[in-house]
């Protein structure tokens, strides 16, 4: 189905983006395993010294502790507020919740963190309630506490939206079989809900974990000291603060270690989905119609809602706040908005394409009947491609690319260049899975009619490929630079004067003190975020009036 030449061409420039990343990788790992500080007594002393050393093992300890919390909490607070928006399908307001559970996935967590610290910190709304009631500064966001309530604003609503999605899946047979038994609430959970849900928990915890232990900006924000520090915190004061880069790599062996269980446990313990089969019939819900459970389901949505929009206006309220109009002015914060946009950009339009063409690559790869197996190789290489970024986290590629660069002088002239890669880098698995699809189902949809019409190359892309594929590029290109331009862990490591983001700015002002700039940088930079959420979502009604026009 695709030209020779052409078929060629897309296999090549596939095998060359993965390489260009497996080559990233490799290179920082191997960085870590080679780097042998000069008198040291080797690589045996080294894991004596700092593998088995006891801070090590403290920091692996409190990374797995807080993640196991963060994961149950998360899931133990998702499923009713699932089940309460499953049970009711219909009431004013209900598609803006359900948005407004997705907001957190886009938001920077230096952003969130902020607006958690305006509710539950010291001098907080709730903290402030409580003393006016006669307790004493009952609660603290700083330490695991801190780290767990950011854990779940962020990854509660994902969790619900995922059980959403399986409860509003069941059939509808299941529902009415439930009311024609006169089934009680208990037994609809245990008997239809649960199973449902069951199915999707290994994936959801799977995820959650993986998200938690890898939490970087967060854990730096929130953390409150060595006490409360994940190995991806670890491996950035022992580069920036302490130099001591064979810590470093000890921890970084052992954060890699721990993705690698992780991503193993995943794959090997979510089950294939097993959906009920029902005759196609609309689903129509029976239970949650009285007033009792109308009551319970509202006061689970309503204490949800709050919990995740409370925090969100404390950030618009205390950036409207400050002195917007003079941190609008102000030089540094004008290049270090610049500075970010461009990187984002940069590094999104760089994600987008590699993802692209090495989907298209596999794509070509399997196009004829008998695939050699030198093309099978590469679309298997292209798939594991995503694990391969998960596998070794922003924080360790730094510290992978920092040993490199070390012996060739200042590595802060390589600093844009490398957040942009890195960046590129950690959004990929979610560009890849967002243009995947649809980029399949284009290509099965039209391959023929380009075949029959005698396009390819850049006809094909101009008159075909892009009118089908622009919304889901787009799409993919806002979220990559979304993702990018809210990410601490890379500038994190070649931050410089030289180099200065608006994250970094905006860390650098909260560990300050200096919480009235700190506000309004927030709101900059949630907004400058929301803006590039706004432009890649497509809009219904367009959508709407554009199939209308291709079915008349």
């Amino acid at each position: 189905m695709i030209d020779r030449i052409e078929r060629r061409l897309t296999l090549a420039a596939g095998a060359l983006c993965l390489g260009g990343i497996v080559l990233f990788v490799c290179l920082a790992a191997g960085a870590l395993l080679a780097f042998d500080e000069p008198g040291s007594a080797g690589d045996g002393a080294l894991f004596d010294a700092y593998v088995f050393d006891a801070y090590v093992w403290r920091v692996a300890r409190f990374t797995l502790l807080q993640a196991s919390l963060s994961t149950i909490l998360s899931i133990l607070l998702a499923i009713p507020v699932a089940r309460a928006l499953a049970r009711q399908p219909a009431f004013p307001g209900r598609v803006w919740i359900i948005r407004l559970m997705a907001l957190p996935l886009g938001l920077p967590a230096l952003v969130a963190a902020l607006g958690l610290i305006g509710i539950w910190g010291r001098q907080g709304v709730l903290n402030t309630a409580l003393v006016a009631i006669g307790l004493d500064q009952p609660v603290s966001i700083y330490g695991l506490s801190g780290i767990l309530v950011a854990h779940v604003f962020f990854n509660m609503p994902l969790a619900a939206r995922l059980m959403l999605g399986g409860l509003e899946r069941i059939p509808g047979e299941y529902w009415l079989v439930g009311a024609n038994l006169g089934m009680r609430p208990v037994s609809i959970f245990r008997f239809i809900e649960w199973p449902s849900i069951r199915g999707l928990l290994p994936g959801i915890a799977g995820l959650i974990f993986m998200l938690c232990a890898t939490s970087f900006t967060l854990v730096l924000t929130l953390g409150g000291g060595p006490a409360a520090s994940t190995i991806e915190v670890a491996i950035y004061q022992a580069l920036r603060f302490d130099f001591d880069p064979p810590r470093a790599i000890a921890l970084s062996l052992l954060q890699i270690s721990v993705t690698s269980a992780l991503l193993i446990a995943i794959r090997l313990l979510t089950p294939v989905a097993d959906e009920g089969h029902g005759g196609g019939r609309t689903v129509r819900r029976f239970d949650g119609r009285d007033g009792f459970g109308r009551v319970g389901d509202w006061l689970v949505i309503a204490l949800a809602v709050l919990f995740l929009a409370l925090p969100l206006g404390s950030v618009v309220a205390s950036g409207l706040r400050s002195d917007l109009v003079r941190l609008a002015s102000d030089p540094v914060v004008q290049r270090a908005l610049v500075t970010s946009v461009v990187i984002a950009l940069v590094s999104g339009l760089l994600c987008v394409l590699s993802a692209a063409l090495m989907i298209r690559a596999r794509q070509a790869a399997f196009s004829p009947r008998r695939p050699l197996a030198i093309h099978r190789g590469l679309a298997a290489g292209i798939s594991a491609s995503s694990s391969l970024v998960l596998l070794v986290p922003p924080v360790v590629l730094g510290a992978g690319w920092f040993l490199l660069l070390r012996p060739l002088g200042d590595v802060a002239r390589f600093a844009p260049l490398l957040v942009i890669l890195i960046n590129m880098l950690m959004a990929l698995p979610f560009v890849y899975r967002v243009l995947e699809p649809a980029m399949a189902t284009h290509t099965a949809r039209t391959s023929r009619l380009a075949v029959s019409l005698g396009l390819g190359g850049w006809h094909r892309l101009r008159l075909i490929d892009w009118p089908g594929l622009c919304k889901p590029l787009l799409m993919a290109l806002s979220f990559a630079c979304a993702l990018s331009l809210g990410d601490l862990g890379a500038v994190a490591l070649f931050g410089s004067q030289d180099m200065v983001t608006l994250p970094w700015l905006l860390y650098s002002r909260m560990a300050g003190y200096r919480s009235t700039d700190a506000a309004g940088l927030a709101l900059f930079l949630g907004l400058v975020c929301l803006v590039l959420t706004i432009a890649g979502t497509p809009r219904a009604g367009a959508d709407g009036q554009r199939r209308k026009d291709v079915t008349a």
